[in-house]
């Protein structure tokens, strides 16, 4: 039997009513309500009903056809709603709430302000001009390159006498390509943007087909590609910024601050003259030279306190979103994320690298980060339905891990894991609740951090610990065997050790530390303080020899056969890079194994790139050879000369740089509390 009966409507009224089509404000708050409980056969006698308050109950969706004529204030807030187009069906509704809904996203702002032409506020906010630029610009934008599609794609596929048959077959195709591939606005609103690409396509079908719009009332599934969602109504795009960049804080009401490059640097190419290539080389590296990449953006949103005079703070770890399956959006350079996680001091920022936006910031004020990692997993969301959602991890000073729902902006655990401070996180490939924190405490250990429930109860659980002979600095897992071996690049050299679950050893000392050459071409140990694989095979690896980075091979250095733990092994060079001179440490290295990069920051604020893609194959061969010369950078990326409020920043330090996979955006951490974001032109 329903919750909702007419004398329950008649009591709830404010003031309480006689008669139901006399009530205009009704309060249904706290009462356990779910969908069902909606009885759109008693609402609809609700004729002159303008203010509904729906809030702390259970609904996870709104009936079609409640048929409420003259709603215009409705309180959502505190339920369990997955979808807001249901909310088409109360166009004169002027004011919406739906708060503390944890899977409602941004493109659910979006959504209702396009369906709902005479909404003014939205979950407190006046939205007036933004939901006017949705509904025109946007609007505009998008049926301007869904009809240019349509053009250069599909018109001449259809002939001037065509079946019902041709035209369903090309209306299926023209749909999911036009969804793929009409890209517009930030990441973080893809779902909202192909949800209107399909409307406008199946409307601009009908006009020019004379086709039948789609009456399906019942809301697609959602995909939730990069989903987030933020207190603040998200920036327009940025236009053109080749002349002025931004620092850029959302919490900081004064705006941003300009900062203006005095003069840009031409980005050119450094080659040692000496260095003698073959030609297949010389013709990769002169492509790869063809590369160039501009400065996009410069923010200042990791500042302690908001301040703006913060160019102290350091800057350690930034990594990219991982993309959710999206359905037909595979193709690496369409769907490969923009949004980045990045880290330092008290704060976790998540950043829009087109746009520069400031999406989400999460503040812990006694804590200073050093490092985040995403992974994915797949939540139980109601009693039948399950979802993938994107996790971040984020740990750092205080040993302790933070577990950020990232679409529900909202912290939902964390584990306890050193007692001292954690250096690196990463999560396994393979299983995706393994998550990997090396410490300070001189262990490596690993974790289940359990799959949350609907409230968010979860369990972790210490699986194994890996004994250190000194501080890990960073690791990586094996990519041809991740749930068996790790490798660790830590203070006194480059260890591996055995992961295997099976074993029933918990705690366990290293497999094999790995010795490198020095420049007597004796053997000797470094602190590795920059480690990355290229590829299933190679390893890049930077040490505190001043201008090292070696790459070598995982499967010829490692003797997988050999007996008992602690073993010495010499790491097989393939080659080393020119890097700089310097003898400051922890200035890492990153690698983008699609398109056979490594990247390396300097002590100048430059970032040394190199395309590797005509040594890989060679290295690859049984019989492959180290290079004789060292490896000149395809370019250096030079720090512009960049002046806030009219003074340059202290001496900059390149702390970490990391590409997308599709290396599309490079992103640049820095010692004074910067981060620098390059896009590949």
């Amino acid at each position: 039997m329903s919750k909702i009966t007419t004398e329950l409507l008649l009591e709830r009224a404010v003031p309480r009513s006689t008669r139901l089509r006399k009530i205009e404000t009704l309060n249904l708050s706290k009462l356990q309500l779910k969908t069902g409980d909606l009885d759109p056969r008693l609402f609809s006698r609700l004729r002159h009903l303008q203010k509904l308050d729906l809030s702390d109950n259970l609904l996870d969706k709104f009936p079609n056809s409640l048929t409420l004529p003259d709603l215009r204030v409705l309180n959502c807030n505190n339920n369990k709603l997955e979808d807001v187009t249901a909310l088409k069906q109360f166009p004169l509704l002027e004011e919406l709430t739906y708060e503390n809904n944890v899977y409602l996203t941004l493109n659910d702002d979006y959504k209702v302000m396009f369906l709902l032409q005479n909404l003014r506020l939205l979950n407190g906010k006046d939205i007036t001009k933004l939901a006017n630029h949705v509904r025109r610009v946007n609007s505009r934008k998008l049926t301007s390159k869904v009809t240019a599609h349509w053009e250069k794609f599909f018109r001449d596929q259809l002939p001037e006498k065509y079946t019902a048959e041709q035209v369903k077959s090309i209306k299926k195709k023209f749909l999911k390509s036009v969804q793929t591939n009409v890209v517009y606005g930030p990441s973080s609103l893809s779902e909202f943007t192909r949800w209107r690409v399909k409307m406008i396509a199946e409307e601009f079908l009908a006009y020019s087909l004379g086709l039948e719009l789609n009456s399906d009332t019942e809301p697609e599934e959602k995909t939730d590609e990069n989903e987030e969602e933020s207190t603040d109504s998200p920036r327009e795009a940025a236009e053109d910024v080749a002349q002025v960049v931004h620092i850029y804080d959302p919490l900081l009401t004064t705006g941003a601050v300009t900062v203006t490059p005095s003069k840009r640097k031409r980005n050119h190419s450094k080659s040692s003259p000496g260095n003698k290539r073959s030609k297949s080389q010389a013709s990769t590296e002169e492509e790869a030279e063809d590369v160039s990449a501009e400065p996009l953006h410069f923010l200042q949103c990791h500042s302690k306190g908001n301040s703006r005079e913060d160019f102290k703070t350091q800057l350690w770890s930034c990594v990219f979103e991982p993309v959710l399956d999206s359905g037909a959006r595979k193709d690496p350079i369409v769907s490969s994320s923009r949004t980045v996680a990045t880290c330092g001091g008290e704060s976790v920022c998540l950043i829009d690298c087109e746009t520069g936006t400031v999406l989400k910031k999460y503040k812990v004020a006694t804590e200073e980060f050093f490092s985040v990692a995403w992974t994915t997993l797949t939540m139980v969301i109601s009693e039948s339905r399950k979802k993938a959602h994107n996790i971040l991890a984020a740990a750092g000073r205080r040993g302790i891990v933070k577990l950020i729902h990232v679409a529900a902006d909202f912290c939902y655990g964390e584990i306890k894991a050193h007692k001292k401070p954690i250096a690196t996180v990463c999560f396994s490939p393979t299983q995706e609740t393994h998550l990997f924190t090396a410490s300070y405490d001189k262990r490596i250990a690993l974790w289940d951090i359990g799959i949350p429930d609907c409230d968010y109860n979860f369990k972790a659980s210490q699986l194994l610990v890996l004994e250190t002979a000194s501080i890990p600095l960073r690791i990586a897992l094996v990519p041809t065997c991740p749930e068996q071996y790790l490798l660790a690049g830590c203070e006194d050299g480059c260890f591996a050790w055995n992961i295997k679950l099976d074993k029933g050893q918990k705690s366990r000392p290293f497999e094999a530390i790995f010795q490198f050459p020095d420049d007597e071409s004796m053997t000797t140990s470094h602190r590795v303080d920059g480690l990355a694989f290229l590829n299933d095979d190679v390893v890049v690896s930077k040490s505190s020899k001043p201008g090292c980075i070696y790459l070598w091979s995982w499967s010829r250095s490692f003797d997988a056969k050999g007996k008992g733990c602690q073993r010495t092994m010499s790491a097989v060079i393939l080659a080393e890079l020119e890097w700089s001179t310097t003898d400051m440490s922890y200035l890492t290295l990153s690698t983008c194994p699609a398109k056979e990069y490594v990247f390396c920051g300097d002590e100048k604020g430059s970032v040394w790139m190199y395309n590797l893609s005509g040594y890989t194959t060679a290295w690859g061969s049984a019989k492959g050879k180290r290079s004789e010369r060292r490896i000149s950078p395809t370019q250096i990326l030079k720090w512009p000369e960049l002046r806030v409020n009219g003074e340059q920043p202290p001496e900059i330090l390149v702390n970490n740089v990391v590409a997308d996979p599709a290396f599309t955006y490079l992103v640049v951490l820095t010692s004074v509390n910067i981060t620098a974001i390059w896009k590949k032109s």
